[in-house]
């Protein structure tokens, strides 16, 4: 095997960006090789990405499912693992040389650690990550000589516009939104979604739980939060603008005034390849943009009075601390709710912000504080959603 392949462990192999992770393996297989798998839950995809893949390991999060995966792998020469632990021990692999990290959620943030600890490249689909605890993941790679490539298509745009720009002062960035597909509704609307009306996203194809923080705009809030991290910016310096037609994928302004901006068409593939090859660009097929398919791009401010979870995002981001942890948190906690039928759209903002009045606030948490504040904040918000009024349970009638 050539000594140019990267070796590379995707966290999270059976969702959204995973997926697209091993197409774009697949499609240079000169260039990369999946060295190991990991899958939450859906054991029947991850069997058939290994036996297409032939990676040295897969992981099966939930240990009720390992029996199945090792049987159906006996006859490959490939070490099955099962476990949350084995992907926190096995991600430090000496083989390894980059972490795409895709798991939903606050379960990134300890493979992440240990990853960087291990001096791995970090390709970071899992923005709760810098979420929850921006300040000591950015130390801890700064300490260990270790690069986070972002593989958010905003945060990769920006990472874009700033090649060859490092002695260059950012005056601020602005980061786009599509809007998602409640853009222009109103909060009487809003009352009355369902899950169904709200997984449906105009431009991108992903997974239910970035699809429902899309809708409610708390995607766009923690990718604020996680570009204040990334790029070593304050709150004043991010912008957010709404982009419906999601072909501007972010920009970054200059001291100068001038504005760099990353355009093409909505294509996860393209972020995650620029991720794994850089700071090399890979030929590749993917449709090109147009610009007379397009002859409008339009922008409009974001509605935060009716979309409360971008403001309080931006809330949590200027208190710090373990703000964005609790915020991160009561989130996750709601939008399961909500894909549950067990409350209503507008009710997640609710869940969030009395979260952020109640859960006791650390200036400067370390990563004990942040493990025992998700706990927390989980179980409050648990707690408050079998409190609330039954007009929140109407939905499931609907």
């Amino acid at each position: 095997m050539s000594n140019n392949i990267k070796n590379i462990a995707i966290l999270g192999s059976t969702g959204s960006i995973g997926t697209q992770t091993l197409e774009v393996i697949k499609d240079n297989p000169s260039l990369f090789r999946a060295f190991m798998i990991t899958g939450h839950s859906n054991a029947y995809l991850l069997i058939q990405q290994a036996m297409e893949f032939l990676p040295e390991y897969v992981i099966i999060c939930d240990e009720a499912k390992y029996a199945e995966v090792k049987e159906a792998l006996s006859h490959l020469p490939i070490n099955v693992l099962a476990g949350y632990q084995a992907i926190k021990d096995m991600v430090t692999h000496p083989e390894i040389h980059i972490v795409l990290t895709a798991m939903v959620g606050f379960a990134g943030l300890e493979p992440t650690i240990n990853a960087i600890k291990a001096g791995k490249d970090i390709a970071l689909a899992n923005k709760e990550t810098l979420v929850v605890a921006g300040e000591l993941v950015t130390g801890l790679a700064k300490q260990h000589n270790v690069k986070i490539l972002p593989v958010d298509s905003e945060h990769s745009a920006i990472f874009q516009c700033l090649a060859g720009e490092e002695h260059n002062k950012i005056e601020k960035i602005i980061l786009t939104a599509s809007g998602g597909p409640f853009r222009g509704k109103t909060t009487d609307f809003l009352s009355t979604v369902t899950r169904e009306h709200a997984l449906k996203h105009p431009n991108w194809v992903m997974g239910a739980k970035i699809t429902i923080d899309s809708a409610s705009l708390m995607n766009k809030g923690l990718e604020v939060i996680e570009a204040k991290w990334l790029f070593g910016l304050e709150a004043d310096q991010i912008d957010v603008i709404v982009h419906p037609q999601s072909i501007i994928h972010s920009m970054v302004q200059f001291e100068d005034g001038s504005i760099k901006a990353q355009m093409g068409l909505p294509d996860m593939k393209l972020p995650i390849q620029y991720a794994l090859s850089y700071p090399n660009r890979v030929k590749n097929n993917f449709k090109r943009f147009d610009f007379v398919n397009y002859p409008n791009l339009s922008f409009e401010k974001p509605d935060l009075d009716t979309f409360r979870n971008l403001k309080l995002a931006f809330e949590a981001l200027n208190r710090k601390g373990n703000m964005p942890c609790i915020v991160n948190a009561a989130n996750e906690i709601a939008v399961a709710a909500f894909l549950n039928n067990d409350t209503g759209f507008l009710d997640m903002s609710d869940i969030i912000e009395t979260c952020m009045t109640k859960i006791g606030y650390i200036e400067q948490p370390k990563l004990g504080d942040y493990l025992n504040t998700d706990k927390e904040t989980r179980i409050f918000a648990q707690n408050l959603i079998k409190q609330m009024p039954l007009k929140a349970y109407d939905l499931k009638e609907k």
